[in-house]
């Protein structure tokens, strides 16, 4: 961890004020948000009782808290596990907490709103590099001295295409970069059991953190940090969205890893990975934006009007989807992206494919 990140956790600790996770033992409830009592409320259909009544620094921290993230930790084999409310969160949490004033980040021009978010919160100099470029990213890294941040994805929502990341991971290593990986659409998909492209080229310990968001591949909502023990602590006193947003309900933390070592997984992710053979199998009339089996599929036109008539003639046979338009896409670019899943049946795939010829 970069050495000013370091002296801000040893300051806190020397005057005192350094935040750490308690749980609440008291009986008596003066202090929680719970003002009426409805976090302490058994649901119908709640497996456990729970709600939240508090950030976790407060009152909201709790056994099915901490376990989870223990778990997450074991299950992704990272130091450690920083649960966050949603995969927006974690990224504006991570980025605008790390990066310091004086800092530099070179971040992929197609990262997710919620990393561009992050990086104009934090104090830190900001430059975008050309799309999985790894020249570009270089010509820039020579130019910089300092701290510097890389961020990429490793699955891009937008395109459907992976980032080259051991040539990204080789660069960090050469410059002394610290590199992070937002990995919310490859977790559940790639990897043993899924997870995730990193952990499935044995790259977990040569970066400096994962994000992986469960509002995706598994279906729920949440996101952790994967990271050190040392990074943990610094977001746990620094990271603004964790220290004041109230905690998820004990039982999301229960169905987080219920999910993440659902017991069909691998299951799933063999017939995701066929569907997707299956759709890409003698398309021709199309151009894909990737070659990559990935659950995100990506078709770009030359105009708008070739693009409009393909979604009414889907909307016709019942297949909903929306056009991607600019600024969402770079200017003269018009995409529709479509999404594979494990449940889709021949039947469905092939009327898709239809609808592409």
């Amino acid at each position: 961890m970069d050495e000013k990140l370091r002296k801000r956790i040893q300051d806190r600790k020397h005057d005192g004020s350094l935040r750490v996770l308690t749980q609440n033992q008291s009986e008596i409830d003066f202090f929680s948000n719970d003002y009426l009592g409805l976090a302490k409320e058994k649901f119908p259909g709640s497996s456990i009782q729970g709600g939240s009544s508090g950030s976790r620094l407060l009152s909201g921290n709790s056994v099915a808290a901490i376990e989870c993230e223990h778990r997450l930790a074991k299950f992704f084999d990272a130091d450690s596990a920083l649960l966050f409310n949603s995969g927006y969160d974690a990224n504006l949490g991570f980025i605008s907490a790390v990066a310091q004033r004086g800092d530099f980040i070179l971040y992929d021009e197609y990262v997710h709103a919620s990393i561009r978010d992050g990086i104009r919160l934090s104090n830190a100099k900001a430059y975008s590099f050309k799309h999985n470029d790894c020249d570009d990213l270089k010509r820039q890294l020579k130019g910089i001295n300092g701290t510097v941040y890389i961020i990429v994805e490793s699955l891009y929502s937008m395109d459907g295409d992976m980032a080259p990341m051991r040539s990204i991971q080789a660069l960090s290593n050469d410059f002394g970069a610290y590199l992070i990986v937002d990995e919310a659409h490859a977790c559940g998909v790639y990897g043993d059991e899924g997870r995730g492209i990193i952990h499935a080229r044995e790259m977990q310990n040569e970066v400096f953190c994962r994000i992986v968001t469960f509002g995706k591949a598994y279906g729920f909502h949440g996101a952790t940090i994967l990271c050190s023990k040392e990074l943990k602590e610094y977001l746990i006193n620094f990271s603004r969205p964790f220290i004041y947003s109230t905690a998820l309900p004990a039982e999301s933390y229960v169905s987080i890893i219920q999910r993440v070592n659902y017991k069909s997984i691998r299951e799933r992710q063999i017939k995701l990975h066929k569907n997707i053979e299956e759709f890409r199998k003698g398309i021709t009339n199309y151009t894909f934006l990737s070659e990559v089996n990935a659950p995100i599929q990506v078709l770009e036109f030359d105009e708008k009007k070739a693009l409009m008539r393909l979604v009414d003639k889907m909307l016709k046979v019942g297949i909903y989807t929306k056009p991607i338009l600019p600024p969402t896409v770079p200017t003269g670019s018009y995409r529709i992206r479509l999404c594979i899943h494990s449940f889709n049946s021949r039947e469905e795939i092939d009327l898709l494919k239809a609808c592409l010829t």
